[in-house]
């Protein structure tokens, strides 16, 4: 996830930074873990956490595109 993130974003989280987001989403009831893979803890997100996810994107996208205008407005 380290990796994925740094990719999309071009930044590396530390991994307190990530495993913190990790138990964040997981007490909200947005993840849930997966049986262990070897050193492997995967999660899954769940439906509460897809729908939250669609309104934050929704949201964020709202943002940029008026962002966006304003910037071409100067």
């Amino acid at each position: 996830m380290i990796d994925d993130i740094e990719s999309l974003c071009g930044s590396r989280l530390g991994p307190g930074t990530l495993y913190g987001a990790i138990a964040r989403l997981e007490e909200q009831g947005w993840i849930e873990p997966l049986p262990p893979e070897d050193r492997r803890r995967p999660y899954r997100i769940t439906t509460e956490g897809v729908a939250v996810l669609q309104t934050k994107l929704a949201t964020l996208q709202r943002f940029a595109k008026t962002g966006l205008k304003r910037l071409e407005a100067l």
